[in-house]
């Protein structure tokens, strides 16, 4: 049975999208809504009120988006930017909060100033890591290569590592080996402040999940199970986890408590695409699930299959029900949408325009 969507909002980005890493998104604090750009040469967060656009805050980015990640404290006093040499805090005014220097993650003996390799391709195309906010922003999660520049091993060369700082002063009160070899990574926030979901992904060879602890005292790290899943969301209640195998033919639905699998649905469950019909080898041709999804309240998970679909047209997204994720319902929009859908566990979620300029947000 097909779901129709509502429109619920257009909100057009703050700047020109100039490329790779540029597009908006939307994100939330407590008792508000962002939208979140970050363009060459400063990051924009703009409040939403209700879906009104608000008042705009504006952090300059010490290096183009292209060289890292970023993350918005929940009330947007403090904007952390992940770099290829180092992780530094911004407040509004422009002022470095503070800095924590790693080794650099294209292995070069050091750089000071963006300026000095952004030509370079080692640079552009080298292994990355991220960062994110506890949900009351006291606390910053940070993947990076280890040793930082506070630890206690010595040489430039060392296992990567996930960090729990001080938002405040950018002291490092916990660290873990990771045992990864990243292409990239991303955190997944729990609404616990003391815990945190990692994603790292190794290219082909894979993608493990880890999910940290963080007491007060103690840093503790699970991998539930070393199984080879991208981490792609928490439930409002973060009573769920919902992750997506790399291959991408498995989606799951996990006890954030232990990681145990609840349920599960097969790619293969997917019907093909309307368009595949009349083609004769489309019996080669299968569907998968995206990177993208979430849950669009506790009861409803929104995944796509538009990597899969898009040899035959528009891309298609579904809603399951985490319980017992049988059918998929097919979301039916009344304008053309394109890339996954990004839950933001309020009842709604939202897209991008095809040319990234513009987020539509949805609900049923």
């Amino acid at each position: 049975m097909s779901r129709p969507a509502r429109l619920v909002a257009s909100l057009e980005a703050p700047s020109p999208v100039t490329g790779f890493g540029s597009a908006p998104c939307l994100m939330s604090g407590p008792g508000a809504r962002y939208l979140v750009q970050c363009d060459d040469t400063e990051l924009i967060v703009r409040g939403l009120a209700g879906w009104a656009p608000g008042p705009t805050i504006r952090f300059p980015a010490p290096w183009p988006p292209g060289f890292g990640s970023w993350a918005v404290s929940p009330g947007a006093d403090l904007a952390v930017f992940a770099g290829r040499h180092a992780l530094r805090a911004v407040d509004p005014s422009g002022r470095t909060r503070w800095e924590l220097r790693h080794p650099c993650w294209a292995g070069c003996a050091g750089h000071t100033d963006a300026s000095e390799y952004v030509d370079d391709r080692d640079h552009r195309y080298s292994g990355s890591g991220s960062v994110a906010f506890a949900t009351d922003g006291k606390l910053v999660w940070a993947h990076v290569p280890g040793p930082s520049a506070d630890g206690e091993a010595d040489g430039d060369d060392g296992p990567e590592e996930w960090l729990v700082l001080d938002a405040a002063d950018g002291t490092v009160l916990a660290r873990a080996a990771t045992g990864t070899v990243a292409a990239g990574s991303v955190h997944v926030p729990h609404p616990d402040p003391g815990r945190m979901g990692l994603s790292v992904g190794e290219g082909q060879d894979g993608s493990p999940l880890l999910w940290g602890r963080w007491d007060g005292r103690r840093l503790t790290v699970d991998t539930f199970g070393g199984e080879d899943r991208v981490l792609l969301a928490v439930s409002p209640t973060g009573d769920r986890l919902l992750t997506v195998t790399h291959d991408q033919d498995t989606l799951a639905v996990h006890r954030a408590a232990d990681g145990q699998v609840t349920a599960a649905l097969d790619a293969e469950t997917v019907p093909p695409h309307p368009a595949a019909e009349e083609d004769a080898e489309a019996d080669e041709i299968r569907a998968y699930f995206g990177y993208e999804g979430g849950f669009v309240d506790e009861e409803t998970i929104v995944v796509g299959t538009t990597e899969s679909d898009e040899e035959y047209g528009a891309g298609r997204h579904w809603l399951v029900a985490p319980a017992s994720p049988r059918p998929l319902d097919p979301i039916t929009y009344p304008v053309e949408v394109s890339g996954p859908p990004r839950a933001l566990g309020d009842g709604t979620w939202y897209t991008v325009s095809a040319a990234d300029s513009a987020l539509y947000v949805w609900a049923l």
